[in-house]
């Protein structure tokens, strides 16, 4: 009785053994699986596309649904920043990366930015002409196509440089909608507190083009000069 009743505990034992390893399996492939979701070549794990020949860097985007009606002055921000929430779009490429793939197709940093001089400088560097496009996308649409300004200009949008400031904030500003000391890139049509401070122009996602929350999109970056 004893020995059938040891027998029954070891089977038990082994039975669970075999739930939990089956389950940890499970979750790993589940994990995996997420990690390799993405859009057109690009995920979480790779980010980002240099091509040198075309002066063209490309990188992974999510889109965020409040800001195609809530206005903001954050274009891109990467999701591991404090800013993360606060954007179009949320960015799978920290700073650092998008800085050193716009070095590698020859763009110049401005690095003309900083905080004393922030609310009266026009940011410079190489212009960059920018484009989105995604799953059901009827082309690749120009970034002033997908954001609406509300004075209804076009955005002039600079390689900023910025990178010791944006590794001190840590804010993940990527691309910013006016001109920024610590974005990567951003717009030198309007000064910095444009928006937020003086409320000279709002941004908004074009509602009317974009696709809704969540979905995955690229955005590419080509040198223009």
């Amino acid at each position: 009785m004893q020995h059938n009743m040891m027998s029954w505990k070891k089977g038990l034992a082994a039975l669970c053994l075999l739930a939990i390893t089956g389950l940890t399996g499970c979750d790993q492939k589940t994990d995996a699986a997420a990690q390799n979701v993405g859009y057109d070549g690009l995920s979480p794990n790779t980010p980002l596309r240099v091509d040198p020949q075309t002066r063209t860097v490309t990188m992974l985007v999510q889109v965020n649904g409040r800001f195609l009606t809530d206005d903001t002055r954050h274009g891109i921000v990467y999701k591991g920043g404090s800013n993360s929430q606060k954007s179009l779009f949320i960015g799978y490429a920290p700073p650092k990366a998008l800085y050193d793939a716009l070095k590698q197709i020859h763009a110049t940093p401005g690095d003309n930015m900083t905080m004393d001089n922030k609310e009266t400088t026009h940011v410079a560097g190489s212009k960059l002409a920018i484009s989105v496009t995604w799953a059901g996308a009827a082309k690749a649409y120009s970034f002033d196509d997908v954001i609406v300004d509300s004075n209804g200009r076009k955005p002039d949008m600079r390689f900023g440089g910025n990178l010791t400031a944006a590794e001190e904030k840590k804010t993940g500003c990527l691309l910013c909608l006016d001109s920024c000391p610590v974005g990567i890139i951003s717009n030198a049509v309007y000064t910095y507190g444009a928006v937020e401070k003086r409320g000279e122009v709002k941004f908004t996602g074009n509602a009317a083009l974009l696709p809704p929350d969540g979905t995955l999109a690229t955005v590419s970056f080509n040198v223009m000069e």
